[in-house]
């Protein structure tokens, strides 16, 4: 099984999601349901390296869900960048660590659109902007 999955391959017994705004020293969290297609921001995850999967895995214990989803920033191109290049390091690390699917997502704006909304946690608003995106384009 490859660590990032298309939406397409969603298998319908997925049901719960949780997903991260990955950033090298801060990651967003989220959790949400395809049921009601809605995210809930967790508390943001303020570590790296050991520390972070740590409290990854934690959360997972707690939520128990059925898959991830990890959040691809990008330039407004599409380019991708160093950011991008971790953030596809980081869902293959969850994938290895935790052994549940992993889906990717272009996060493009997220943080923008977590700023415009006034939200007091930037990481964990944007983490729910992204897995909102994903369970809208659920089909």
């Amino acid at each position: 099984m490859q660590a990032a999955m298309a939406l397409q391959d969603v298998p319908a017994q997925l049901q719960t999601f949780m997903a991260f705004d990955f950033g090298t020293q801060r990651t967003g969290v989220a959790v949400g349901n395809r049921l009601m297609r809605t995210a809930t921001p967790q508390a943001t995850i303020q570590a790296a390296g050991d520390q972070r999967f740590n409290q990854i895995a934690v959360r997972l214990k707690e939520w128990q869900p059925d898959a991830l989803v990890v959040g691809l920033p990008f330039h407004p191109d599409g380019a991708e960048h160093e950011n991008t290049r971790r953030a596809r390091r980081f869902a293959r690390q969850l994938h290895g660590r935790f052994g549940l699917p992993v889906f990717e997502v272009d996060e493009r704006y997220s943080t923008t659109e977590a700023l415009s909304s006034g939200a007091k946690d930037v990481d964990a608003a944007s983490a729910c902007i992204i897995l909102e995106q994903f369970l809208r384009d659920m089909a």
